[in-house]
């Protein structure tokens, strides 16, 4: 597919690095994108995550927030909490028909065992739902560090027949990565990504500045690398943990070393420390850098 609609200009190469940048947020931050939007561009995509002990309805409540906004909501589907394919077609439906989502991100999720029939993503996928639904585009994860229960193989081979899925269904694939601290790693894997001619869309996942010890303790629980080499490329010290840090070393290197070779790529901004506070950073620089 030629044309990719998850964003209007992905086709060209972006104006600076943040150029076309989406975020993530929980039901629970609409009131913070509410008051941020005035510093976010109209159709900017935005992820609602999918946690356990939501209320189905508190996440499509957040879908027709951001649609209202003027952003495009693309909610996630957690494989494994899903406890019945009624709950999904009936959340599928609804967002689709509230607010006119046409995007998905599906992740399996943390249960090592299903909650309902469906194992992961993959067998979303193959569900047939998404295109009845009429969903233009699917978001599948990216991991640049390792998969914590696949081989390196492993994990290109599930990327492989993720997208072949969903094109074969006549949906646009997305790949979106976890988010990390070592440019070097992430760069070294969309080299690799593109030489296993695989061409979809990718977004790298920022951590949005936030307080030092808040930082750690994601990468912790997401799995991320965070020894003292990998945070000194970020601008971390581990013999001083207090204070805030901000990604500015790591999009630097992005917009500097970001070229053809590395396909379609833009921002995903994970906002540990606040929307309000990510959307500033981003803005002041975009000021900064003329953007």
């Amino acid at each position: 597919m030629s044309k990719h609609p998850i964003h209007p200009n992905w086709e060209r190469a972006p104006v600076g690095v943040t150029e076309g940048y989406s975020l993530e947020i929980t039901a629970k931050d609409i009131d913070s994108l509410r008051d941020a939007a005035p510093l976010i561009a109209a159709d900017t995509p935005v992820a609602v995550t999918f946690l356990p002990g939501e209320e189905q309805a508190a996440r499509v409540a957040a879908a027709v927030a951001v649609r209202a906004l003027g952003f495009e909501p693309m909610p996630h589907f957690s494989a494994r909490r899903i406890s019945s394919s009624d709950e999904f077609e009936d959340y599928l439906q609804a967002v689709v028909r509230n607010a006119g989502v046409q995007r998905c991100f599906l992740v399996a999720g943390d249960p090592p065992e299903p909650e309902g029939p469906y194992f992961d993503s993959s067998a979303l996928i193959e569900s047939g739902a998404f295109e009845r639904a009429g969903i233009k585009a699917i978001g599948i994860g990216g991991h640049p560090e390792g998969h914590p229960v696949m081989s390196k193989e492993q994990c290109w081979e599930v990327i492989d027949k993720k997208i072949a899925a969903i094109e074969s269904r006549g949906m646009a694939p997305l790949i979106v990565t976890q988010f990390g601290f070592d440019p070097d790693i992430v760069l070294a894997w969309l080299e690799e990504l593109r030489s296993r001619g695989v061409e979809a869309p990718v977004r790298i996942g920022i951590p949005g500045p936030a307080g030092i010890k808040r930082l750690l303790r994601y990468a912790k629980y997401c799995g991320v690398g965070a020894s003292a080499s990998v945070l000194a490329k970020y601008g971390i010290s581990l013999t001083r943990l207090m204070g805030s840090a901000g990604p500015d070393k790591l999009v630097d290197r992005f917009s500097a070393e970001l070229g053809s070779e590395h396909g379609r790529v833009r921002l995903h901004f994970y906002p540990f420390g606040g929307i309000d506070k990510t959307v500033e950073w981003i803005a002041d620089y975009n000021r900064r850098h003329d953007i």
